[in-house]
């Protein structure tokens, strides 16, 4: 069992970094793998009919982490006061939520799929493939929100191991299924979405293990005030449910603007880069995801010098993260580029200027990303929501509209850039400001 509060941080700390980068690497990883099989099998039309797809996965992912972040970091927070029945009643209107909303998206899709897919960009060419990969998910709906809900309870109920390795099984299932099913069987993008379904399938059921073990605390009970606690749920989970659900919404605005100023060309380099921009939040996220229960815990019991310890191996780790990225992308920008598909002469000239130039806002996203973590843990959910709405909507939806226009078609590349830069200055004043109100409250 592990101890929040008089425990070896440092270990604990890398112990839950690992197991958090894990889970976040490998449900990036299923996206990248089903995009590249994909398109060597379908060609442009498969990749394109995926990218159509992304906005219903981009939903499904956030609807689970609204439910199982929300209700976890309450759940740590109460295990942190010594509360084990405001515990069991936080993962149980988790859960209740989780399945609720699960029907909705389920109900949506079964009804809706076409006219939603017609919305998110697919012409009359794109929807047979499209409707074709989303065959066989269209029956395991509710799975993927609760694997997003349980990743989150378990890695706060001590098991955080058990999580990694639920999304690993069903990751690597997804790699090699993908593989089988759409070369070995000759499925197409049909064995793509099957895969999918299966490797989901699998997660879920290796999650399961954790209730029949000694360290489970999660336990169904009966709620006496469940809206008070639903709606505590939704606040603390709403910050990370707009980051996820807003890089959505961007990719549209990226898309239109790319086409009204440039070409097919800039678009193609473009799915390069959101790749690649996922791969860095998704490290970003298991940096914030690490140290969300520490944070939480020691927050509850009022340990300043925990949180200042945590603290410092996030922001370190963050930097290295962000270093680490800018030059992989500044050195080999073409490298990038023959990962996810095999370049024009065009495409080659013009890749590296814009990948060099977007790729400037690696190097402030992972502080970005954890500072909406941190402040959720410290119970500043209201600052944290500020920060997701600035970064991931108003003040990069403002820039891509308004640089290309004012300031000429390149400028658009430098959208991200400037918006990580401005939230970074606003992140760091509060941290500041917070350090000196936490040493003062604790003395």
């Amino acid at each position: 069992h592990m101890d929040f509060i008089n425990g070896n941080l440092r270990m604990i700390y890398r112990r839950y970094l690992t197991a958090a980068f894990g889970s976040a690497l490998i449900s990036s990883i299923y996206s990248l793998v089903d995009m590249a099989v994909v398109g060597q099998y379908q060609g442009p039309e498969g990749t394109a009919a995926l990218a159509v797809v992304a906005p219903i996965w981009n939903l499904l992912y956030s609807l689970g982490l609204l439910t199982g972040l929300g209700g976890s970091v309450l759940f740590s927070a109460a295990k942190g006061q010594s509360s084990p029945k405001a515990q069991n009643q936080f993962f149980t209107i988790s859960l209740l939520a989780t399945l609720l909303l699960s029907l909705i998206s389920w109900i949506l899709l079964l009804k809706l799929q076409t006219p939603l897919l017609q919305f998110f960009g697919a012409s009359e060419a794109l929807l047979p493939f499209a409707n074709e990969y989303l065959k066989p998910i269209r029956f395991c709906v509710p799975i993927f929100l609760l694997n997003q809900m349980l990743a989150a309870f378990l890695r706060n109920d001590s098991n955080p191991s058990l999580a990694t390795i639920a999304v690993l099984s069903g990751g690597i299932f997804n790699i090699f299924g993908d593989y089988y099913f759409v070369f070995i069987i000759d499925m197409g993008i049909y064995g793509a979405g099957l895969a999918t379904a299966l490797g989901a399938g699998i997660t879920f059921l290796v999650m399961l293990i954790h209730f029949a073990t000694k360290r489970n605390t999660l336990h169904i009970s009966n709620v006496t005030f469940p809206f008070s606690i639903l709606k505590k749920t939704f606040v603390a989970g709403f910050p990370t449910f707009l980051t996820d659900i807003s890089m959505g919404i961007l990719t549209v605005l990226f898309n239109r603007q790319i086409m009204k100023f440039m070409d097919t060309n800039a678009l193609a380099i473009y799915g390069v880069i959101i790749n690649v921009s996922t791969i860095v939040q998704c490290c970003a996220y298991s940096v914030g995801q690490a140290c969300q229960p520490i944070l939480s815990q020691n927050y509850g019991a009022g340990n300043t010098c925990n949180i200042f310890e945590i603290r410092g191996y996030a922001l370190r780790t963050a930097g290295i993260l962000g270093l680490l990225w800018l030059g992989l992308a500044m050195m080999f920008p073409t490298g990038l580029v023959q990962i996810f598909m095999a370049p024009s002469a065009e495409v080659f000239a013009i890749a590296p200027k814009i990948i060099r130039l977007y790729s400037l806002s690696f190097l402030l996203l992972p502080l970005n990303i954890f500072s909406t973590y941190y402040f959720q843990s410290l119970m500043q959910p209201m600052f944290a929501f500020l920060v997701s709405v600035g970064r991931g909507l108003l003040i990069s939806g403002i820039s891509i509209c308004v640089l290309p226009s004012l300031f000429g078609p390149n400028a658009l590349w430098l959208a991200m850039p400037f918006t990580e830069l401005i939230v970074a200055f606003i992140v760091l004043r509060r941290m500041f400001h917070n350090s000196q109100l936490l040493a003062n409250s604790r003395k």
